[in-house]
């Protein structure tokens, strides 16, 4: 009797799990665009299908609409509104377009943003209510987008606050950063209500976790920026040709108090040029001569520098991820609060005296020439790396059970 053959079909292949990612995806800001993509693509890397929810309102890069009434927190709003609108036309009017279309393209081809920009909460609740916004899980973050606006405070969509909408996907957050330390910020009621909806939440900085256990009761996790969790972004630089020309990369953003000077002693020092990527909210004269960079020629400007002087903190993520000298310079007065950022990534990696005040000729001197330990640094980011994949594993885990 012959033998009968049996086969047995596989199983059929599981849908990918398809994630939504709110964050500030569409700014001309180097740092939110560099975050935007090292979050998807590395979940893009680990086999998930994600996809940014184009939400892009007006009053993050343009003010919005103008508020009504007479008191001082209203003027302070709109006199911030007015920047935002000035500084929109001067660089219609005035910027580069070329830059405009690199940015666009950027958005276009690396981040695969897609359709039609949904400017307040209701078009986003719509889309989610949509065929094209069934996701299995949102994720908020990273980038400062939990840090209240002069002109509107806090924006629950960045929370995934939708309490009108059927909980079909769950929704945490990934390295969410409020911007500064808000201890005893008049917001905690309205912070309370959106934390409490998500299903897991993980803050960037250790300012964020003190603030949310305060509030919520229970600790939040921490995980880092999502530039470190990807860690090489040399996919997008490679082809760049290394430049051959001797410079000091200034990468100056909300001020070009005290970085002018810093940069300016530095590049004396190396007996070499300035270069400082455009900025279309700059207040301030040039420092050295200004580029009109790409995101991917910002990486790649970084690159070949010869040192990097920045007031930013994802110019010292990129610093730190590109092993350059490089040095950081507090942000003075007013927007001292911001140096939280930068200050905790660096005592984190062992890096704490690469932060200057700008005020000390001498301290910086010493630091041009002072060797960097880049192996233990390395040792310490994959250290950081790790707790961001294992938090995002497990909440991807608990999302398909």
């Amino acid at each position: 009797m012959d033998q009968v053959e049996t086969y047995t079909e596989d199983p059929p292949a599981r849908p990918k799990l398809r994630i939504g990612i709110l964050t500030f995806h569409f700014s001309d800001n180097y740092g939110a665009l560099m975050q935007a993509y090292g979050l998807r693509e590395w979940l893009l890397r680990s086999g998930f299908a994600a996809e940014f929810i184009n939400y892009h309102p007006t009053h993050v890069e343009q003010g919005g609409a103008f508020i009504l009434g007479a008191d001082l927190r209203t003027f302070k709003a709109n006199a911030k509104i007015a920047f935002l609108k000035l500084s929109a036309l001067r660089r219609l009017l005035f910027g580069n377009r070329r830059q405009d279309l690199l940015f666009e393209e950027f958005r276009r081809n690396m981040l695969g943003v897609k359709g039609a920009p949904l400017r307040t909460k209701v078009d986003v609740e719509f889309f989610l209510n949509s065929t094209d916004g069934r996701f299995d899980l949102i994720i908020c973050g990273s980038d400062q987008i939990w840090s209240p606006s002069a002109q509107r405070g806090l924006d629950p969509t960045y929370f995934a606050y939708f309490p009108s909408l059927v909980k079909s996907a769950r929704r945490i957050s990934y390295a969410a950063s409020f911007g500064r330390n808000l201890a005893g910020d008049a917001a905690e009621p309205q912070f309370l209500e959106y934390l409490s909806a998500l299903d897991a939440i993980s803050v960037r900085e250790k300012s964020g976790e003190d603030f949310v256990a305060k509030i919520l009761g229970c600790k939040p996790n921490r995980a880092p920026d999502p530039t470190i969790l990807l860690a090489d972004f040399s996919a997008l630089y490679e082809n760049i040709p290394v430049s051959r020309e001797s410079y000091v990369f200034c990468y100056a953003l909300r001020t070009g108090t005290k970085i002018r000077s810093v940069a300016t002693l530095i590049s004396n020092e190396h007996g070499c040029g300035i270069k400082s990527p455009y900025n279309p909210h700059r207040r301030w004269r040039e420092i050295g001569t200004t580029i009109y960079s790409s995101p991917v020629e910002w990486l790649a400007a970084m690159r070949d520098a010869k040192f990097v002087v920045t007031n930013s903190f994802h110019g010292a993520v990129f610093s730190v991820l590109l092993r350059k000298p490089f040095v950081v310079v507090a942000l003075p007065g007013s927007k001292s609060p911001a140096n939280d950022r930068a200050m905790n990534l660096l005592q984190e990696l062992g890096l704490g005296s690469r932060l200057v005040s700008g005020d000390d000729p001498a301290a910086v001197k010493k630091l041009i020439n002072e060797p960097i330990d880049w192996e233990g640094c390395a040792g310490k980011l994959l250290e950081l790396k790790r707790v961001g994949e294992d938090y995002l594993r497990h909440q991807i885990s608990a999302t398909v059970r």
